[in-house]
Order: C-alpha cells, then structure tokens, then sequence
C-alpha cells in the first residue's frame, strides 16, 4: 500500500528537480536561518504526489508518507509553494506550446469550493468565489479556463471567480497563441470574433445556439466536432487528480490544489 505512492513520488521527484534547476528557483530558498525540515523540491513533489495519486486530504497523505515532521509542517511546508507552483506551471505551458497543434480548443469549468448549502456561510474562498451557474447548474467557487491543442495538450491557464464571462478572458488568455480557436456557444460574439481575429495568424470558431443560423463550410463542421475533445481534459482533471477541493482552509490551500492538479496531470 505504501510502496507505489513511494515510488512515484521518486519518479516525480526527478521530473521536479530538473525543471527547479533549469527555472534556477534555489533562489527563492531562505540563504539564512534554520534550514526547512522540507525543501521546496520535496514540498512541490509532495502536493503533485497527492494530486497523481487521489489522494483526497493532506492528513491521508501524511499517513501514507509518514514524513519525519508534524502533520502542520508538511501543510505549511507545501502551502508555502504556491509562486514556486505558478513558475512551474507557466514553464509547462509554454513548452507545450513549442509543437502545439494548428486548432486548438478553448473552454471553462466550474471550481465548486463548497456545497451548495454551505455556500452562503462558506468564509475562505469568499474574496474570490461567487455563484455562478453552468450547464449542470448553480455553483459557488471559481472558474478554470484552458486553451488545449488538437491532442490535448495545455497550453494556457487562467482562473476567475465563478461569475467572470468567458468572453472577457479568451483574448487575455491566447493573446501570445495563434491558430485556429474552436468554443462552444458560450463564446459567440461578433465583436470578440473580429477582435481575436489575426489574418493568417488566429481565427475563433464557436458552435452556434439553438436559435442562430450560420453558414459553415465542411471544414468547420469537422472542426467544430472536435471541440468535446477539452472535457477530457477538465474529466481526467477532476476524477483523477483532484481538481475540485472544498476541505482546504485557507486560500492559498485551495490554490495550491488546483496547480498541483495541473501540474500532475501535465507531468504524467
């Protein structure tokens, strides 16, 4: 039982250390004081493990790992990783964009940080959540948006509160990515498709509603058949590495989980 978790945790450990060398983050290490009882490499590796592994609670992974510290050190130690997280992430990012495919599809998913019944009293997340309602109904939490290439590969990352349009980040989000974006309903707009718009460079291609009439040619037809191929991506995030968390208690808690997710399910 305690075997496997070991052994990707050493696996992890290799992939973790040769990106915090080549991104020279030893730098934000503490030169003086009392040395961390867990550094920065083994707290990064640690959050990812517990993400790879479905491991719901930081206190089963204190359990499973049995590090030689407090249960307080091993959150402290790993909460503390958050900018460490974001550097990684970014790098990861942009070297998936390096051989990223031509389309590439664009989308959002809802981050629930409590159950509904809890929402109104719910008081961590309350500075950034916000309700906010998606195709399988009202939420309260944020929102992660993703732009992914034709073989589902990340190469963008943005969160918002759960009640941020999905228009107003699209731009912000691809403005340094060319190719053919393909959305869904959710993203039409006359203006935002003539803004995004770079001849030969960019172009967005969105579903129509129910109630519109488009002309597409067989080519975007294809294209847009693709477009379900995102919630693979926001699918195996959620039921294999823990995206969604609601038992965090404190912001940086909740952050920490979503870009371990990511950073799990981009290494593996």
């Amino acid at each position: 039982m305690i075997e496997t978790p070991i052994k990707i945790y050493n696996t992890l450990r290799n992939v973790v250390t040769k990106v915090y060398h080549k991104l020279n983050l030893q730098k934000y290490e503490t030169p003086k004081g009392r040395k961390e009882i867990i550094c920065n490499i083994d707290a990064v590796t640690l959050g990812i493990l517990k993400q790879s592994c479905g491991i719901a609670t930081k206190i089963s992974l204190f359990k499973i790992i049995a590090p030689a510290c407090s249960y307080k050190t091993l959150v402290v130690s790993i909460n503390r990783c958050l900018e460490l997280l974001k550097k990684i992430l970014s790098f990861l990012c942009i070297s998936n964009r390096f051989n990223s495919h031509l389309v590439k599809h664009v989308d959002s998913t809802d981050l629930p940080v409590c159950s509904l019944r809890k929402a109104r009293n719910h008081k961590t997340m309350k500075e950034l959540a916000s309700w906010s309602k998606s195709s399988k109904g009202w939420f309260y939490g944020l929102k992660l948006h993703l732009s992914v290439d034709l073989f589902g590969n990340i190469v963008a990352v943005h969160f918002t509160s759960g009640n941020v349009s999905d228009r107003e980040i699209l731009k912000v989000m691809n403005k340094d990515l060319t190719g053919i974006f393909v959305a869904d309903a959710g993203y039409v707009s006359e203006k935002l498709e003539k803004e995004f718009f770079i001849e030969s460079k960019r172009m967005l291609l969105t579903c129509t509603r129910t109630n519109m009439k488009k002309i597409a040619t067989f080519d975007d037809i294809e294209l847009l058949k693709t477009r379900m191929r995102i919630e693979d991506n926001f699918g195996n995030l959620k039921q294999f590495h823990n995206l969604v968390s609601t038992v965090s208690r404190s912001v940086k808690g909740f952050l920490v989980n979503y870009l371990s997710s990511l950073a799990s399910y981009m290494i593996a």
